[in-house]
């Protein structure tokens, strides 16, 4: 079942407050997702990364930084937002990696100017090091020629995905860091999971192995980052997961890496969505119920109007993804209704209740009512994160729960916000 965290919270009252939609966070839920990675990967010999690209929102990262988790970031600007939230740069070991197939706008200038070691997955990514006068240790990131995403477009390792350095084309890259006088001290490799932790685990099971056969061409490696894609279970009816087959797999890995290399080798993984896909809700307001009825097109459908969009929370829209949906504060005799959940944008596909087949899936809910509330549950990982302009619609607030307290940590975006970088005619620069 998702995280009932909200049952007791006046969303009400904070609605009154902030306006809908708004994100909604349980500290204690973050805390408690942690403390679980805490108990298989407990830092020094096994340790956690996390992948902040699922909720890079500073709470939350202040959060992941007081359980001395480390951070993956993608971007300059992830690490200048790590930095924010109180993250040490330039440290050895680096509690801030950045990982990257391409080094965008300042992601050259962040790593040189705070020490930050990077990442690579692209071969030329040690020339762009070069040029820039970068001096250091680096990280690369191996595609093993195996893995998969939650989802077809999702794909994180194997010949469909664009991350990483096809294993068969390594040494060219240990040649050129070799020649540019980069030690190669991390590798990293990250082939995904479907929905289950079993086949996660045996994936982690795999690519350890796959380390473990190419450590001797790596000397300096100080670590292997088996990465992330831990799982969670969206649907109600989907069993909680167990971790500790998972602990024991890398206790395993690092000590059969660790033989391998014939001295200590540091394990990291990086969950994002573990952490913080139950510790978020998107709350939005009912407008409006319509119906459409049945002729030689298709059947009809009850639509339930919100004011929330794929703008919000894109997974749905993009991916299909199922996120769990319920009327707040319904009577236990308003009876059950299909129903499709839509938003207010000028687009089809917004829709929260479709199939991965981008067909419409009818949601049964207590009867939803003009006025009302609903909640899409398990939506702190990859909510907010993707969240766009589209339609200039500004992005909503995000409340943070903890010992009582609901606290705005990020407010209404406003027009002034949504166009605050465009440049006035008399103000334009020619290129």
């Amino acid at each position: 079942m998702p995280e009932t965290f909200l049952d007791e919270v006046d969303l009400e009252s904070i609605a009154r407050r902030v306006g809908t939609p708004f994100y909604v966070y349980s500290g204690e839920v973050l805390r408690r997702r942690i403390e679980d990675i805490r108990r298989i990967a407990p830092g020094g010999e096994i340790q956690a990364r996390y992948a902040m690209k699922a909720c890079p929102t500073r709470r939350v990262l202040e959060v992941v930084r007081e359980f001395g988790i480390w951070i993956d970031a993608v971007s300059g600007n992830e690490v200048l937002r790590a930095r924010r939230a109180g993250f040490a740069m330039g440290a050895q070991p680096p509690t801030v990696l950045l990982t990257a197939d391409v080094f965008r706008d300042n992601a050259l200038e962040v790593v040189c100017e705070h020490g930050v070691m990077p990442n690579i997955g692209s071969p030329s990514m040690i020339e762009d090091l070069r040029r820039a006068g970068y001096r250091g240790p680096i990280g690369i990131r191996l595609n093993p020629g195996f893995g998969h995403g939650h989802v077809s477009a999702c794909d994180t390792g194997g010949p469909s995905s664009k991350h990483g350095l096809w294993h068969e084309e390594a040494e060219m890259v240990r040649r050129a860091a070799r020649e540019a006088g980069y030690p190669i001290v991390l590798l990293h490799a990250h082939v995904g999971s479907g929905p289950q932790i079993d086949e996660f685990n045996a994936n982690i099971q795999k690519l350890a192995h796959f380390f473990v056969e190419r450590l001797e061409d790596y000397p300096d490696v100080e670590a292997v980052n088996l990465g992330g894609g831990l799982p969670h279970p969206y649907r109600p009816e989907a069993p909680r997961f167990d971790l500790a087959p998972l602990g024991e797999t890398l206790r395993r890995a690092r000590a059969e890496l660790c033989k391998q290399a014939r001295r200590p080798i540091r394990v990291e993984i990086e969950p994002g969505r573990y952490f913080v896909a139950p510790s978020g809700a998107l709350v939005a307001r009912v407008t409006d119920i319509k119906h459409t009825r049945d002729n030689d097109k298709g059947p009809g459908n009850t639509f339930v109007m919100v004011d929330a969009g794929f703008c919000d929370l894109v997974r749905p829209a993009m991916y299909g993804s199922y996120h769990h949906i319920t009327v707040h504060g319904a009577e236990p005799s308003r009876p059950l209704t299909p129903v499709v959940v839509a938003g207010p944008l000028c687009e089809s596909g917004d829709v929260f209740t479709r199939r991965d087949d981008e067909l419409l899936d009818p949601r049964p809910l207590p009867e939803p009512r003009r006025g009302d509330l609903l909640v899409l549950h398990d939506a702190g990982a990859y909510g907010a994160a993707m969240s766009s302009l589209y339609n200039s619609i500004g992005r909503v607030p995000q409340v943070f729960l903890e010992n009582g307290k609901a606290t705005l940590v990020s407010r209404r975006e406003t027009v002034e916000d949504v166009t605050r970088n465009e440049c006035d005619a008399d103000m334009n620069v020619e290129c």
